[in-house]
C-alpha cells in the first residue's frame, strides 16, 4: 500500500486539474464579483487542449512503491493506537455568526486570514508532512488578481504542461489498497453518469426549451436572492451564548450516562474492568457541521465501545438504564424504539404535566403495560438537523420490555412468531365489524411477514416460483377468510380466481387482483338491486354496459402467466362501476372528518350526473337525493335533528338541507371543543351564546323584487341587531371544525410530545451514531471549501421550514436532505464548481493495519473516505484555490432554485435541471445524478426490521437464516426468531448475558422505502435519504420550488418579488381557513351579515 507522501503530488495535480477543467466550461457570468487576488493562474482553452496532448504522448515519472513488506510491519503500541485512534468526536461549530454587510456573500476569498476554529487528530492520520498537498499552490512570488478565465494568460513557470494531468485524472491505487478488506465502494471507482438526452418527461412534455434573460433581469433576480439572504443569515444563526449553554448541558447528561452504564457493566456483567470514562456523548449533526439555526436541537450519539452489547444491539438494557436515570435526575426522557436505532428524546427543564406523564408511561413499561395495539409506522420522524444515517423515529412507543414480560409482548407484537407457514396463512380472517380495505391490509402485512411481494410493473422482471408461490397461497387465504360467506362462495366459483401454479396453464393469482374482485362483485349486486331508479335510458344503457364488462372480465378471462395485464383490466372495470352515479348515490356515506361542505360537493356532482342527461325536470328525483344525503350523515344526533327539519317545511332544496346541516355541525363542533377545554374562560361566553344563536329556527326569506336576489339564502337563522356584534367576536376566535377534536388523531404526537419553547435544552441521544458522525464531519468540510456554503444552506434550510416542506414524519424532507440538495448543485451543477467533490478528492489509506482504519477509511463496513483534512481544506479556500466561481450567493441560489423547479435547459447553463422522476442525486457520484434503474429504486419496498436494533451493515444484508417456505426460500427477515421458536415459547431456554440476565426477545416492525424522490446517502448507499417522501409530499416540495422560482423570475423587471418568497405557509394557511370561516357564518346568516 503506498503512503500518502508517495501520492502527495498526485493528488495536487489531480485537485489542479479539477480547478482548470472546470473553469474552462465557464463564460464570463454577468453575475459575477469583480475579480479577486489569488495565486493559481489558468491555462487559455488551446493551451490546456495541447497539455492534455503532451501528457498523454509523455511518460509521467512515478515515484517507486514503497511498500513495506508484511513481516516488517509492527503492531503500534498503546500510545501509538491512541494518537491514531479515529476521533469520532466533533466539536460544536462556534464559529461567529456572519457579518451583516452583504460583501460576506460576494467574495468567496476575501476571508484569506480566517484561522481553523477545528482540531480534529484525524487529519495527523492523512498529512504526510507540514508541506503536504501544497507543491503548486503556494508560489507566493506569483500571486496576482485573477481576472474572468477567458482572459487569463499563462505566465512562464507556472504549471508546466508536463504537470497537466488530463481531466478525469484519479490518484492511482495499488492493489494492496484492497488487501484488507475494507474497501465497499473504491473513492477513485465511481462511474460517471452518462449525458441524458433531450426528450420530453413527465415532469417536462416540452422537452428543452431554455428561457433566456437580459443582464439587467439576471442582476435583478440574484439582488432579491441576495437581500433575503443577508435578512435571513442576520437573524437565524445560532449564537455563542446558546452553544455554551448546549454544551454545559451535553457535559451533564454525558456524566449520568457514564455513571450508569458504569454501574451496570461492573455489577450485572461483572465487567470489573470496564472503563467509565471510555462512555461518551459526541454532538453530531447541525450544530457539528455549521448549518445550526436558533434553538436547533441538539443531536448526541452515545459510544460505549467496553460494554458487553453495543447500546444499540437489540439485546442491550442501556437505552433503557439511561433513561431512567435521566427521569431520576428531573430531566423528562423518553425512549423511542419504533426507529432505525433507539433514540431518547431528552428536555433539560420539562414542566410538571409532562414530567409526571413520562414517569407514568416509564412504569407502565416496568409493569409490562405497553401500548402495543398499533401498527408499525413506516413513515418516520427524522430530526431536522439529522443526518438520515442517524435514524428516523416515531412517538409512537413500544418494545423493551423488563425481562419478565419480554417473549409475551414480542408475541403479541409479531402475532405469528413461532407459528408454521399453513398456522400463519389460516389466521387470516376478516372479523364481523372489519371493512374490507382494512382486512385487505393485514393480508399485505401477512404477505410481507412470510418476505412475499405482490407482483407489480417494477418487480415483474426479478419476480421467482417462490414469489409466486407465496403471493397465490396469501390471495388463497384472503379469499377463503372473508366474512360474509355467499361472497366466498360466490367468489370462489369465478375461473379468473381458482389456483393453478403448477398445471398447465397456470393461474398466477395476485393479491391486488383478488381484492379488486372481492371489491367490485358488491357493486354489481348494488346496481342491480337499485337499478329501477334509473329513468333515463342513456345513463341506464352505459351502466348496464359497464355492468356487463365486469361480468364478462370476471367470467371469461384469468390472471394465467400475465397476472399484471389481468389487474390492469379489472382495475380499469372496477373504475368505470364505481363511477356510475347510482353506485355513488346508493353508497353515500359521510366520512368521519369530512365537512359539510366536502360531503354536499360530492353530492351535487353525483346529482349532476343523474340528471344533466335528462331532458325532463329533476324534481321527482331530487326527494331521493336529499334522502340519501341525510341518511349519510354520519352524526346521529345531527341526522335526526337535519331530518326533523326536512319534514318540517313544504319547499327543499339540497342547498338548505345543507346549510341546516352546517348550523347544526357547527354545534356539535363547539360541544367537542368545549368539553376538551379549549377555549379559554373568557371565551366560553361568546360560544356559548353563539350556539344558542345557531339553535334558533330557520326562517325564510321573501326574495326582493328588485336589487340583489339570491336564491341559495332562501332559508337562514336571522341576525338581529344585538346578535351582529357577537359574530364580530366569533370570527376572531378559532374555527371549532379545525381544533383536535373535530380533526383526524394526528398518529405522530401525542400528550407525551415535547413542546417547541420553554422546556430547556432539548436534544436526542442516539445509540448508533458512527456513520452519523462521519456524515457530520463530511457535512463540516464542504462548509469549510467557501464561505458561501454556509449561508446557502442555513438560507435554504428556513425557506423549507417556512413553507412547510421540511417535516419528514409528515411525508416532507428532513433539512439532512435539503443540505445534500444544496451541496449536489454546488459541487455538480454550478459552473464553475463551488466544492470539489471531496470524496473523489480522498487521499490515498495510510500505512495502517486494517483495524486502526476503522472510522478513517471504513465505518461500520462502508466506505467513509473522503478528503477530512479541515485545516488545509479551510488554508486552500481561504487563499482561493479550491475554486474559480466567483459569483454572488444571490446567484447562486437564483440557478439553485431553477434547477429544482424545472427540467428543461437551464437560463444560465446549458445543463438541464433535475429530472425528479428519473435522477437519483448521489454527491458521492462524479456528475452527481445516477438513474432510479441503475439504483433499482423504482417501487417502494417494505422490510422487516429488528425493533430497536440499527441497519445491518452490508455484509449482515447478505445472511438470512430464516424459515424456509414450502419451495425452499427464506420467508421474512424474522429468520433468527423463526428458525428456533423454542427460545421464544421456553424461558429456560432463553439466552442469557455474561451477567445471568435473559436477553431480549427479537422484536420487529415494518420499515416502507419510498422512492418517488431519491436522494442517496453519501456513505450508506443503499440507503434513501428521500425515502419519508410521499406523493403529497413530492407534490408539495416540487410545487414550492417552482413557486419560489416563479416568484424569482418575476423579480427580474423591478427586482422586488409581487409574493413573499418567505412567507410562513402556516400563517398563509391561517388566513385562508379564517377567510372559509367568514364564509359559513355569511352562508348561515345571509349576505346582509
Amino acid at each position: 500500500m503506498q503512503t500518502s507522501q508517495v501520492n502527495d503530488g498526485q493528488f495536487e495535480d489531480h485537485l489542479r486539474n479539477l480547478i482548470l477543467s472546470n473553469t474552462g466550461q465557464a463564460t464570463a457570468h454577468p453575475l459575477q464579483s469583480p475579480a479577486f487576488p489569488t495565486q493559481v493562474e489558468s491555462r487559455p482553452l488551446e493551451d490546456q487542449s495541447t497539455a492534455r496532448q503532451e501528457w498523454q504522448k509523455t511518460e509521467r515519472p512515478s515515484a517507486p512503491a514503497q511498500t513495506p513488506s508484511k513481516t516488517g510491519k509492527k503492531r503500534l503500541n498503546q500510545a501509538q493506537r491512541r494518537q491514531m485512534q479515529p476521533q469520532l468526536s466533533i466539536p460544536i461549530d462556534a464559529r461567529a455568526s456572519a457579518p451583516n454587510d452583504a460583501r460576506y456573500y460576494m467574495n468567496p476569498h476575501q476571508y484569506g486570514k480566517q484561522q481553523s476554529t477545528w482540531r480534529n487528530n484525524e487529519q495527523d492520520a492523512f498529512r504526510s508532512h507540514p508541506g503536504a498537498y501544497r507543491g503548486g499552490f503556494q508560489d507566493g512570488s506569483s500571486a496576482m488578481a485573477n481576472p474572468p478565465f477567458s482572459h487569463q494568460r499563462r505566465q512562464p513557470g507556472r504549471l508546466d504542461q508536463a504537470s497537466i494531468p488530463p481531466p478525469n485524472h484519479q490518484p492511482p491505487r495499488t492493489p494492496d489498497a484492497f488487501v484488507k478488506g475494507v474497501n465497499v465502494v473504491p473513492a477513485d471507482a465511481f462511474p460517471p453518469r452518462g449525458h441524458r438526452a433531450s426528450q420530453p418527461s413527465l415532469y417536462n412534455p416540452g422537452g428543452q426549451r431554455q428561457v433566456v434573460f437580459t443582464p439587467e433581469e439576471l442582476a435583478n433576480q440574484a439582488g432579491l436572492l441576495d437581500r433575503l439572504c443577508h435578512l435571513v443569515i442576520a437573524g437565524a444563526e445560532i449564537g455563542p451564548g446558546e452553544i455554551v449553554e448546549k454544551e454545559n448541558f451535553r457535559v451533564h447528561v454525558e456524566a449520568i450516562c457514564r455513571d450508569v452504564i458504569g454501574r451496570h457493566e461492573v455489577q450485572v456483567n461483572r465487567h470489573l474492568g470496564f472503563q467509565p470514562n471510555s462512555v461518551q456523548l459526541k454532538c453530531f449533526g447541525s450544530l457539528s457541521s455549521g448549518f445550526a439555526t436558533k434553538a436547533a436541537d441538539m443531536d448526541l450519539g452515545l459510544l460505549s465501545p467496553m460494554s458487553w452489547a453495543s447500546p444499540d444491539s437489540s439485546d442491550s438494557p442501556i437505552p433503557r438504564l439511561v433513561e431512567k436515570a435521566l427521569l431520576e435526575h428531573g430531566f423528562g426522557a423518553r425512549l423511542l424504539t419504533r426507529t432505525r436505532v433507539p433514540i431518547i428524546k431528552l428536555c433539560e427543564k420539562p414542566d410538571e404535566k409532562l414530567r409526571l406523564g413520562l414517569l407514568e408511561a416509564r412504569a407502565k413499561w416496568e409493569n409490562g403495560l405497553t401500548d402495543d395495539g398499533h401498527e408499525a409506522i413506516d413513515d418516520a420522524i427524522d430530526d431536522p438537523d439529522t443526518p438520515e444515517s442517524v435514524t428516523t423515529t416515531t412517538i409512537t412507543e413500544v418494545g423493551h420490555l423488563p425481562p419478565g414480560n419480554q417473549r409475551r409482548d414480542s408475541q403479541q407484537q409479531n402475532g405469528l412468531v413461532g407459528r408454521t407457514y399453513e398456522e400463519q396463512l389460516a389466521s387470516l380472517k376478516q372479523s364481523e365489524t372489519q371493512s374490507l380495505v382494512a382486512y385487505y391490509g393485514n393480508a399485505k402485512r401477512l404477505l410481507r411477514r412470510l418476505n412475499g411481494r405482490d407482483i407489480t410493473i417494477s418487480n415483474a422482471a426479478d419476480f421467482r416460483p417462490t414469489d409466486y408461490k407465496i403471493l397465490d397461497d396469501v390471495s388463497g387465504a384472503f379469499i377463503d377468510g372473508l366474512y360474509d360467506e355467499n361472497l366466498r362462495r360466490q367468489i370462489l366459483s369465478y375461473p379468473c380466481v381458482r389456483t393453478s401454479v403448477v398445471p398447465s396453464p397456470p393461474n398466477l393469482r395476485s393479491l391486488s387482483g383478488v381484492f379488486t374482485i372481492v371489491e367490485g362483485d358488491p357493486l354489481v349486486a348494488l346496481w342491480e338491486a337499485q337499478a329501477s331508479m334509473e329513468s333515463n335510458s342513456k345513463l341506464r344503457q352505459s351502466s348496464e354496459n359497464t355492468v356487463r364488462a365486469w361480468k364478462r372480465l370476471r367470467n371469461r378471462r384469468a390472471f394465467g402467466t400475465d397476472p399484471l395485464s389481468f389487474n390492469r383490466e379489472l382495475h380499469s372495470a372496477l373504475e368505470r362501476l364505481r363511477q356510475i352515479p347510482l353506485v355513488q348515490l346508493v353508497q353515500l356515506k359521510q366520512d368521519q372528518y369530512e365537512s359539510p361542505s366536502q360531503y354536499y360537493a360530492r353530492v351535487a356532482k353525483i346529482m349532476t350526473d343523474l340528471t344533466s342527461t335528462q331532458s325532463h325536470s329533476d324534481a321527482a328525483f331530487l326527494p331521493r337525493v336529499i334522502q340519501h344525503y341525510i341518511s349519510g350523515i354520519r352524526d346521529k344526533n345531527v341526522r335526526d335533528e337535519v331530518q326533523g327539519f326536512a319534514a318540517s317545511i313544504r319547499v327543499l332544496t339540497l342547498g338548505i338541507i345543507t346549510r341546516k346541516h352546517k348550523a347544526v355541525h357547527l354545534v356539535a363542533d363547539y360541544e367537542r371543543a368545549i368539553e376538551k377545554n379549549l377555549y379559554h374562560e373568557g371565551e366560553l361566553p361568546i360560544v356559548r351564546g353563539y350556539m344558542k344563536v345557531l339553535q334558533e329556527n330557520f326562517v325564510q326569506r321573501v326574495p326582493r323584487t328588485s336589487g340583489r336576489t339570491v336564491d341559495a339564502v332562501d332559508f337562514v337563522i336571522p341576525l338581529t341587531e344585538n346578535t351582529v356584534a357577537l359574530i364580530e367576536r366569533v370570527k376572531e376566535l378559532p374555527n371549532p371544525s379545525k381544533l383536535s377534536p373535530n380533526q383526524p388523531r394526528d398518529r405522530y404526537h401525542d400528550n407525551l410530545e415535547f413542546p417547541k419553547h420553554g422546556i430547556g435544552v432539548q436534544c436526542d441521544i442516539n445509540f448508533s451514531a458512527h456513520l452519523a458522525l462521519q456524515n457530520t464531519l463530511l457535512l463540516r468540510c464542504y462548509s469549510y471549501t467557501d464561505p458561501r456554503v454556509r449561508p446557502m444552506v442555513l438560507f435554504v434550510k428556513h425557506w423549507a421550514k417556512a413553507r412547510g416542506i421540511n417535516t419528514p414524519y409528515r411525508g416532507t424532507l428532513s433539512s439532512y436532505g435539503y443540505v445534500l440538495m444544496v451541496l449536489h448543485y454546488l459541487v455538480n451543477i454550478a459552473e464553475p464548481f463551488v466544492c470539489p467533490n471531496l470524496q473523489q478528492l480522498a487521499p490515498p489509506d495510510p500505512n495502517l493495519p486494517a483495524e486502526a482504519l476503522e472510522g478513517l477509511t471504513t465505518c461500520k463496513g462502508r466506505n467513509v473516505r473522503f478528503w477530512r483534512d479541515e485545516q488545509e481544506i479551510q488554508r486552500l479556500a481561504s487563499q482561493g484555490h479550491l475554486n474559480q466561481n466567483q459569483e454572488l450567493i444571490g446567484s447562486l441560489l437564483r440557478g439553485f432554485f431553477e434547477y429544482y423547479a424545472q427540467n428543461s435547459v437551464m437560463s444560465s447553463t446549458h445543463k438541464r435541471g433535475f429530472d425528479w422522476g428519473r435522477d437519483v442525486l448521489s454527491l458521492r457520484t462524479i456528475g452527481g445524478l445516477l438513474s432510479k434503474q441503475e439504483k433499482g429504486w423504482t417501487g417502494a419496498k417494505t422490510v422487516m426490521q429488528l425493533e430497536g436494533g440499527a441497519p445491518p451493515n452490508p455484509a449482515e444484508a447478505e445472511v438470512n437464516n430464516g424459515l424456509k417456505s414450502p419451495t425452499n426460500g427464506f420467508i421474512g427477515q424474522q429468520a433468527t426468531v423463526q428458525a428456533q421458536p423454542e427460545q421464544l415459547l421456553s424461558p429456560d431456554r432463553a439466552p442469557v448475558t455474561p451477567g445471568g440476565q435473559p436477553t431480549k426477545a427479537k422484536e420487529f416492525k415494518e420499515v416502507r422505502h419510498r422512492f418517488l424522490f431519491a436522494i442517496e446517502d453519501p456513505f450508506e448507499l443503499e440507503h434513501n435519504v428521500a425515502r419519508t417522501v410521499t406523493h403529497n409530499g413530492i407534490v408539495s416540495i416540487r410545487d414550492e420550488f417552482r413557486r419560489a422560482w416563479r416568484i424569482i423570475r418575476q423579480a427580474g423587471k423591478t427586482g422586488h418579488a409581487v409574493e413573499d418568497l418567505l412567507e410562513d405557509i402556516k400563517v398563509e394557511n391561517e388566513k385562508v381557513e379564517k377567510q372559509q370561516f367568514a364564509d359559513l357564518l355569511e352562508e348561515i346568516h345571509g349576505p346582509r351579515f
